[in-house]
């Protein structure tokens, strides 16, 4: 980690060399009147004696890049188009704040004596007037995208909310675009209805439906789709995402048993050490030479399995209800399983695993009804449903 920010330092020391080493009149020469300008200010901004070149250089960016944009205006002007008022807008303020930086150098005198000349352009009024023109250039704009999209036109709705925000973007509260774009967004919206169909050829409990609709489908929405499940008369939805159950399944209620036998070595008490003659053998010290005694010990373990599962099978199909084209079909699965284990034993306690331990005491228990089984499973199935719906947003149009 030491390694990684020494490199870091030393490679940030570099390029703040070679930013350094750049100087003023070279980024003239590549017509970076700017930069040059920025670096100028940078670098003479409270010295009393000033770089000749730095001021010069200074002044020969502003004289250029001053005349680029006037020449720039210009050209839009005299194309006569309104979309160009935005564009006007941004040089005019572009050379005011240029304007406003180099006001506190000024006058800037380098230490031969030598005054910069910096013949800056009058463009309040026409920053004032683009500013005017551009914000009702896009308020038109959105009047007639407004139109088509009081007919339907969800993508014009939101061509019109992006061209109020442009607008808004002049002038925060310009005449009714607050209320237009409002009216934009929710002419915009895409409304998906999403949809549960129970096929299944069993019966099934009466909560099913309920259990899968029950669901936070809010959290899906975001700016241009909101999601429903409850119906509406009064609105028009533009895609189905239906959910549409094909088969219940419910295995048979399933009792194992199974023996098996636990064992372990341990150490219990110990030995003593003979020698050749079969005595006991003694140490250095004359003492009974003895060992630990290992011995294996078992348990012998009757365990019983219960299980029963339910699982729902189904299909989600995402319409374009305008259209009437199934855009996607998938399955979707989900299941519910209901195990118990019941564990006893004999012999030596000792010997049993921690899996049998944990197991050990239970007592069997009676089964599930297939019904809250089935609603298990439709539980289960709901995360599994959004998951499938935040995957398919992409298919829905914005």
């Amino acid at each position: 980690m030491k390694r990684i920010t020494v490199v870091i330092f030393m490679l940030s020391t570099v390029l703040f060399t070679l930013q350094s080493c750049v100087s003023a009149e070279k980024l003239v020469d590549h017509g970076r009147y700017d930069d040059a300008i920025e670096l100028a200010q940078r670098k003479l901004s409270g010295k009393q004696r000033k770089n000749p070149k730095l001021v010069r250089a200074a002044e020969e960016a502003f004289r250029k890049v001053t005349a680029r944009e006037m020449r720039e205006i210009e050209r839009l002007k005299r194309s006569n188009r309104d979309e160009n008022w935005g564009q006007i807008n941004a040089i005019t303020r572009r050379i005011r704040e240029r304007q406003e930086a180099l006001q506190p150098l000024l006058p800037l005198t380098d230490k031969n004596g030598y005054t910069a000349d910096f013949r800056f352009v009058e463009v309040d009024a026409l920053e004032q007037e683009s500013r005017d023109k551009a914000a009702a250039f896009h308020y038109a704009e959105a009047g007639s995208l407004l139109q088509r999209a009081r007919q339907g036109d969800k993508p014009a709705a939101r061509a019109a909310y992006r061209e109020l925000e442009e607008t808004q973007r002049y002038f925060r509260r310009y005449e009714n675009s607050a209320a237009l774009k409002q009216e934009a967004h929710e002419l915009g919206i895409t409304h998906i209805m999403v949809r549960v169909e129970n096929n299944a050829p069993v019966i099934t409990p009466a909560e099913f439906d309920r259990y899968l609709t029950n669901i936070n489908i809010a959290d899906l929405n975001n700016f241009w789709q909101h999601y429903h499940v409850r119906p509406n008369r009064n609105r028009n939805y533009d895609y189905e995402i239906k959910v549409r159950i094909t088969d219940i399944l419910v295995s048979p209620e399933v009792v194992r048993e199974r023996e098996y036998v636990d064992s372990k070595t341990i150490q219990d008490g110990f030995e003593y050490v003979l020698d050749e003659r079969g005595n006991v053998a003694k140490d250095s010290l004359g003492n009974d030479i003895k060992v630990p005694r290992d011995v294996t010990i078992e348990a012998w373990v009757i365990e019983t399995l219960q299980q029963k599962e339910a699982n729902v099978e189904g299909l989600v199909e995402v319409r374009n209800l305008a259209t009437g084209r199934m855009i996607r079909t998938a399955p979707l699965t989900a299941s519910a399983l209901f195990e118990n284990y019941a564990s006893t034993f004999r012999g030596d306690k000792r010997a049993l695993s921690q899996e049998t331990r944990r197991r050990i005491g239970n007592a069997p228990v009676p089964f599930p009804a297939n019904e809250a089984l089935i609603l298990q499973a439709a539980e289960s199935l709901k995360p599994v449903l959004l998951d499938r719906i935040l995957d398919y947003n992409h298919l829905v149009e914005v």
